[in-house]
């Protein structure tokens, strides 16, 4: 299972009680944070969700509306005395900017903390369960997008089937990887007799900032949820153009040409009070689209 909590939707300016961009991909063993911009871990006390479960940062770019609470939360864990490794993933002037900041108020962390420069497209990180890989969008800097999928899972063995054909415990594991099972007597046992197919592996993108770029359809095609940013109505097509971001029209073109199952949009501009009209648009072009609403949590 994955859960995204959206812990902040505006752009970059905190406007309407909204907050700047950050989101918590959780699973059952650990959480990922994705960006972190001002009031993130305000945020992450406010929803009660445990700052320790998370193991992976992942910075898009360096805008402060996607980095700026992040020497916070760093700090704040240290304080908490926190002792759990932590794997950051960012552009490389990320780690320059956190040394500065370290050095300058003189703080050891009290954990290990493993940075790792974004450099170029692909996998970034395995977990055993989920594999994280990058992609970079295009923006007014180096911005990365990221994909995180499930890792398939095993078949999973019913005790009675097995027990009734006699099947031995050592040839779970086989069974689990989807084999047969031939008896003593040479009576093939199909595997689907005696196991459960699991459920389909789940995939999650984050395109973080960027102008409305369609080859961005075949780096996330048949995800099972996208984030795409909304900044702009789709009156300021223009505007976000020039801007390197993308209006609700753009980022439903995209959902669609990718396949996805569901879109969810969000960085909205501060310019605005309402939301509505940003759903409204979107789903005229993809209609399983939903707000990026801070406090909500996404099941996928």
């Amino acid at each position: 299972m994955l859960a995204i909590t959206i812990l902040g939707n505006n752009s970059a300016i905190p406007a309407f009680g909204r907050n700047p961009t950050a989101q918590l991909l959780q699973t059952q063993d650990a959480s990922f944070l994705i960006d972190c911009g001002e009031g993130t871990q305000n945020q992450i006390s406010k929803y009660k969700l445990r700052r320790s479960k998370i193991s992976h940062i992942f910075i898009s770019h360096l805008h402060g509306d996607h980095y700026f609470g992040l020497i916070g939360l760093l700090t704040s864990m240290s304080l908490l005395s926190r002792t759990q490794e932590l794997h950051l993933f960012g552009p490389a002037k990320l780690e320059e900017i956190i040394s500065l900041h370290l050095s300058v108020a003189s703080v050891t962390l009290s954990y290990r903390l493993y940075f790792h420069a974004l450099s170029g497209e692909g996998i970034i990180a395995d977990t055993g369960k989920i594999e994280i890989s990058c992609f970079q969008v295009q923006h007014r800097i180096d911005c990365w997008g990221f994909l995180f999928k499930e890792k398939k899972k095993p078949r999973s063995i019913i005790p009675e089937m097995v027990k009734s054909y006699e099947i031995p415990s050592a040839f779970y594991e086989q069974l689990q990887n989807g084999a047969d099972y031939l008896t003593k007597k040479g009576t093939l046992i199909a595997n689907e007799s005696v196991t459960i197919e699991a459920a389909k592996p789940k995939s999650y993108a984050y395109c973080a900032d960027t102008i409305y770029d369609p080859s961005l359809a075949e780096k996330i095609k048949g995800v099972d949820l996208v984030y795409h940013e909304t900044t702009y109505l789709k009156d300021l097509e223009n505007r976000a153009a020039e801007r390197f971001h993308s209006t609700t029209i753009q980022a439903g073109e995209i959902a669609k040409l990718a396949g996805a199952k569901k879109l969810m949009i969000g960085h909205f501009s501060s310019k605005y009070e309402s939301l509505e009209p940003f759903l409204t648009e979107t789903k005229e072009v993809f209609e399983n689209t939903v707000l990026a609403i801070e406090g909500s949590c996404y099941k996928i």
